[in-house]
């Protein structure tokens, strides 16, 4: 059994990358838990997230490579094998500042604290030495399958959907982009600071930054990975973690009614929620937010409270949407429904996602995402805006539901975002949808603006 004296960063790291492929759950999960069982610090614990995220992103590659390397077959290699080998992979080929004998001397460390028998201890030294010599040319044959074709580190069904639909260059802009270890993107609170007063503070903090480039409130950390607490301004609740692709979409809903009442109806951890709150405040509204998993509702309030100390402009319902009673007679001005998804356009941010999904996932989100959408309309006053949103880039989640809802549905009308939008964001909208396609600078997203017409 391993104390937390002897379990390291690596060793971790190889752990959570083999009960993720055992057993498909969120990596995020896998993660918090193994890394609190330990109690590592602030280092160990953005090593040990690098190496799994790096892992992930680079998994095709890395396997190919152990390929390349061993004349034992992938699906014979005891998993913390394989996974203690990939690990040091990716400290030797893709990290600068871990020297190679330690990425080589922990993995084979890691191998006798879990008691594996002798001849792997020498098997994994031999493989990882060998990749060590080979260097770039290791490098470049493992960049490529056996046919010669670049691998895209993504799963060959998902590419192959893409292709149909975005077309081979496209799709291989996505896999690149999702490949890469994306930026922090910040809202900054409007309530509290203005964007130039807190990048002056993350200057005197030596943080690196750069202002976002769609939104007004964006600031993007490229290098951080410390953590987010961490940041100047945080405890005085001067900003929220959140992609421009969601910052975005909030502004779906405007322009805002005054003395209007909206409803977030997939409040999640609350960044689109706390959004709201901002121009809940300029615009005297009242908020509404429904969500159903407990630790989720728990990371709201904390984060409500952190932006918005004492605030009363928001009602929080535990439960899901269906909750919320369409034959009564109160009706919102606008809601916002950002519902569950496959999240192919955030693998990139969560790399896991791309190895976890299969193809049926797809038909089951859809199902879900049709009943929300529905239930959501109806309760809709005349005249107010439902936005549809998702992380998914998959048709059957975005156009083919609102395709299906507005067919369905004489009394609503699909509107154009581009006119809600920074002009410097108009670019992302495409054939009315917000649907911008991930890339270094944002997150994969659609959005529908749709509006009632009339009565039902």
């Amino acid at each position: 059994m391993q104390t937390k004296k002897t379990q390291t960063a690596r060793m971790t790291a190889a752990d959570i990358l083999v009960e993720l492929y055992r057993d498909r759950k969120p990596v995020k999960s896998i993660f918090d838990r193994q890394v609190a069982r330990y109690e590592f610090g602030t280092k160990d614990r953005n090593l040990a997230m690098q190496i799994v995220y790096g892992v992930l992103r680079n998994r095709e590659m890395i396997d190919r490579m152990i390929t390349l390397l061993s004349r034992t077959p992938l699906k014979k290699l005891d998993p913390f094998v394989h996974q203690s080998i990939a690990a040091a992979l990716f400290q030797v080929f893709f990290l600068d500042r871990i020297p190679d004998s330690a990425a080589v001397n922990e993995a084979v460390t890691g191998c006798k604290i879990k008691k594996l028998p002798k001849r792997l201890h020498g098997f994994v030294n031999g493989i990882l030495r060998e990749a060590i010599r080979q260097g770039e040319t290791l490098t470049a044959k493992g960049a490529k399958d056996s046919t010669g074709a670049l691998l895209t580190n993504h799963p060959r069904w998902l590419v192959d959907r893409w292709q149909k639909q975005f077309g081979r260059s496209q799709t291989l802009q996505i896999c690149q982009a999702n490949n890469l270890e994306p930026g922090l993107t910040l809202r900054i609170n409007s309530q509290k600071i203005s964007r130039e007063s807190f990048c002056r503070r993350l200057a005197e903090g030596d943080i690196e930054y750069e202002p976002g480039r769609y939104c007004d409130q964006a600031v993007r950390l490229k290098h951080f990975r410390g953590a987010v607490s961490a940041i100047p301004g945080y405890g005085e609740g001067c900003f929220q973690v959140q992609d421009e692709a969601a910052q975005l979409a909030t502004m779906l809903l405007g322009p805002f009614v005054k003395g209007g009442c909206y409803l977030d109806g997939c409040a999640g951890l609350g960044g689109k929620t706390s959004h709201l709150l901002e121009f809940a405040i300029e615009h005297d509204l009242k908020i509404h937010c429904v969500e159903p998993e407990e630790f989720r509702l728990k990371k709201l309030a904390e984060n409500i409270e952190r932006l918005f100390p004492g605030q009363q402009l928001l009602k929080t319902v535990r439960g899901s949407l269906y909750l919320l009673d369409s034959s009564a007679p109160f009706r919102y001005d606008g809601i916002l429904i950002d519902a569950p998804c496959s999240g192919t356009g955030v693998t990139g941010r969560h790399p896991d996602i791309r190895w976890n999904r299969r193809p049926e996932d797809i038909l089951s989100y859809q199902q879900e995402q049709q009943r929300l959408i529905d239930h959501g309309a109806a309760l809709l006053k005349p005249g107010g805006i439902l936005v549809y949103a998702t992380c998914s880039l998959e048709p059957e989640e975005n156009i083919e539901v609102v395709t299906r809802f507005l067919r369905d549905n004489s009394d609503f009308t699909l509107t154009d975002c581009a006119p809600l939008l920074p002009a410097r964001a108009r670019n992302l909208v495409k054939n009315g949808y917000f649907h911008p396609l991930p890339s270094p600078d944002i997150d994969g997203f659609f959005c529908a603006r749709i509006r009632r017409t009339k009565t039902a």
